[in-house]
């Protein structure tokens, strides 16, 4: 088995209930390839009717989940852990063909997304509330934590599986029930995670995958239905502002988990050669087509040459291509108009008096591919500076004072993710207390945990995945007041 091998003729249908099936009418939409604009599958289009078939199991099941044994929970999400990883390298060639990273990127990705599942079942079983004698001593406190209740799940292209268990590992432990709608540019690899978790043991109706090439009108009716009570969405923050709007009415729990610009710092202490594979890291996961990718290069005034220099280096010898080749380092961007987007950031701010010192083009090839760029003596009012690239491109910009670093750090809506580079203690503990950001790197590029709350503030959303935290998004709190004795 591999690849497109995982899911049979009826696994690229709707999953509701705990059945495959079509859409209501038969419609289904292509799913391509990016590295050639091939179609590599058909799946099945649902409608706003299929989207209630499946809120309506989520919530005939919801109160026997609810009332399932918190171990017996765990122990699904173990086994579909266990399961993940034996089809490690099945999936990272499933996610690969229909979202264009590199196999071995991919590889990385189910790695990271299936710790989701091995967290939440160890997490299941330390659910808990309080007890203790209220100050007066007149009577005892209790509370207790409930599952939220059946819940929307809207996740993004560019982490297929990761995205997805992220959200469905913390919703299983804590009792809830679900309807997933995935990205219509990248649904195959959730529709196997649905078989997966269906093979681990998952009751009929708790997990429900509706693919669709209408995503707005879906969200609107499950919204709109009283029966929900929670909407967990990653995507960009225009989307997200709507959904929060259309939550209103049902006064829904909402995770947001939405757009970012992060900032890269480099100070003149900092090991530039660590910034540098920090950079790597940090600009180059997922082509840059990633919400905590770094967006601005901050660089001291110092150093910059140094790091510029370092960087388009390493930056140009990486290998453009189809992400299942051998020796490929970055493969194509997602669809044509994201290419059209990056190239139109990068032809800017070139305008704008920018140099590029590597790249700064789309080579000249079948398929979404754009070069991994360098940009320096960026304009700050450049649009690349404000919009997420989502893309191979670091554009690079200077600073002289630590103040000043802060404040264009800072000179930004969004607020995901900040990475920093600097020997200085003192320096670190001040810039993790002044960025505003819920995420802060120090000295590395990469910050994604699943032991670790991830998300965001300002217009990069709310809530928190992973972590402690995480299962407290699924959770209601009830208090309890109870006589003295």
């Amino acid at each position: 088995m591999s690849g497109l091998d995982l899911l049979g003729p009826e696994q690229r249908g709707l999953f509701i209930g705990g059945s495959w099936r079509d859409a209501e009418g038969g419609e289904t939409f292509a799913v391509y390839d990016p590295a050639d604009g091939s179609v590599l599958a058909r799946v099945a289009d649902g409608g706003v009717n299929d989207a209630m078939d499946a809120l309506d199991a989520a919530a005939a099941a919801q109160s026997d989940w609810a009332h399932t044994a918190p171990r017996d929970r765990g122990e699904i999400l173990r086994r579909a852990f266990e399961l993940v990883n034996e089809r490690a390298d099945d999936l990272a060639e499933l996610m690969s063909l229909e979202m264009g990273k590199t196999v071995a990127e991919a590889k990385g990705e189910v790695t990271y997304g299936n710790e989701f599942f091995r967290w939440f079942s160890e997490e299941a079983v330390r659910i808990h509330g309080r007890w203790m004698q209220n100050p007066a001593g007149t009577s005892r406190l209790l509370t207790i934590k409930k599952p939220v209740g059946p819940c929307l799940f809207v996740t993004p292209w560019n982490f297929p599986l990761a995205m997805g268990t992220r959200k469905i590992g913390p919703a299983i432990a804590a009792g809830c029930t679900m309807v997933v709608k995935p990205a219509e540019l990248t649904p195959l690899t959730m529709l196997a995670l649905a078989a997966i978790l269906a093979e681990a043991g998952l009751p009929d109706g708790v997990l429900n995958v509706v693919p669709t090439s209408n995503s707005g009108a879906m969200s609107k009716a499950l919204m709109a239905d009283d029966r929900l009570r929670k909407v967990s969405f990653t995507g960009s923050t225009p989307v997200g502002r709507l959904l929060v709007k259309q939550s209103a009415d049902q006064l829904l729990r909402i995770s947001m988990e939405l757009g970012g610009n992060a900032p890269f710092l480099v100070f003149e202490d900092a090991d530039v050669d660590a910034a540098v594979e920090g950079a790597m890291i940090a600009k180059m996961r997922n082509m840059g087509e990633a919400c905590t990718a770094a967006n601005r290069f901050l660089v001291h005034a110092d150093v910059a040459e140094e790091f510029a220099e370092k960087l388009a280096t390493r930056m140009g010898k990486l290998v453009v291509g189809r992400g299942q080749d051998s020796g490929v380092d970055v493969g194509p961007l997602i669809e044509e108009k994201a290419v059209e987007s990056v190239h139109q950031l990068v032809t800017d701010a070139v305008h704008d008096g920018a140099r590029v010192l590597t790249g700064g083009a789309a080579p000249d090839s079948p398929g979404f591919f754009y070069s991994p760029t360098v940009l320096l003596d960026v304009n700050p009012e450049s649009e690349i500076n404000t919009q997420e690239i989502f893309g191979p491109v670091a554009p690079i910009l200077t600073f002289t004072t630590e103040e000043e670093a802060i404040e264009r750090a800072n000179a930004t809506e969004y607020g995901l993710a900040s990475y920093v580079y600097t020997r200085d203690l003192a320096r670190t503990i001040r810039l993790a207390e002044s960025l505003d950001y819920g995420m802060v790197g120090v000295n590395t590029g990469l910050i994604s945990n699943a032991a670790a709350p991830f998300g965001g503030m300002k217009a990069s959303g709310f809530g928190r995945e992973g972590g402690f935290e995480g299962i407290e998004e699924y959770l209601e709190t009830t208090y309890v007041a109870l006589p003295a004795g």
